[in-house]
């Protein structure tokens, strides 16, 4: 999905006026996020290389992966997590206290192949229903750390059918699963709608119906021994700026 601007002059505005303060060197950021907040990341980041000089070096991973290598010790500027992986980092030391955002929550949604039969997930019966026909279903890895494959990990087990998911899981222990039915590796794709959405030939069928919601919460924290703080700082005032209210429901995340 393109993102478009409703006013991108106000946008380029609001952008412009955080770092009319900033220091004039540049510096290189590093920034770890999570998959599902990645494409939030990168519509950003171009315009603030530009505006700043500054380079962002971004990398994603599942957010067990992240939480894991930061406690091992990888250097960072700025991660952006779900908030049980901030809060952990936060109280190992490993984040700034009184540092951390709240930037956007997203939900989970199904998907299939471009042009294939749109399922009827309107209940939690007909989602039941969908899932047991399928012939494979892809979703993360919930050993890979990923929150909605441990979410749904759980809910297949409340739901009854954790053996037949089992049979027919296609797990994916990182990255866009919505490319699973792209490739034709899977019936359908089971994955934070944000990244449903990055995926050329996938298509949304819609959140997972409302009584099996579950919303992971993003929040963005700084490293107690950030390198380059103050221009960690100056993109974290981006991501949580009111003006970007429209690129996150363009990538289907919501403000928390």
């Amino acid at each position: 999905m393109m993102f478009r601007m409703k006013n991108p002059r106000l946008f380029f505005i609001l952008f412009a006026s955080m770092f009319m303060s900033m220091a004039v060197h540049a510096d290189e950021i590093k920034i770890l996020t999570a998959g599902a907040f990645k494409p939030v990341v990168t519509a950003l980041a171009p315009e603030f290389e530009r505006r700043t000089g500054h380079t962002l070096r971004i990398d994603n991973a599942t957010a067990g992966t992240l939480i894991k290598r930061i406690s091992d010790g990888e250097a960072f500027d700025l991660v952006v997590l779900p908030s049980s992986g901030i809060e952990q980092l936060t109280k190992d030391g490993k984040l700034s206290t009184n540092a951390s955002v709240r930037l956007a929550r997203v939900a989970i949604g199904i998907a299939v192949k471009r042009g294939a039969a749109m399922p009827d997930i309107s209940s939690a019966a007909k989602f039941k229903d969908v899932l047991l026909s399928a012939r494979s279903v892809a979703y993360i890895d919930p050993t890979a750390g990923g929150s909605s494959g441990i979410y749904l990990a759980g809910l297949f087990e409340r739901m009854g059918i954790a053996a037949d998911m089992k049979r027919k899981a296609v797990l994916v222990p990182g990255g866009l699963v919505a490319e699973r039915v792209v490739s034709g590796e899977a019936d359908i794709a089971i994955h934070q709608i944000s990244e449903i959405l990055a995926v050329q030939g996938a298509v949304l069928v819609g959140p997972l119906p409302a009584e099996l919601q579950n919303y992971t919460h993003y929040v963005g924290g700084m490293a107690s021994g950030a390198s380059h703080a103050q221009a960690a700082q100056a993109f974290l005032s981006v991501l949580s700026s009111p003006a970007v209210q429209t690129l996150l429901e363009a990538k289907g995340m919501e403000k928390p």
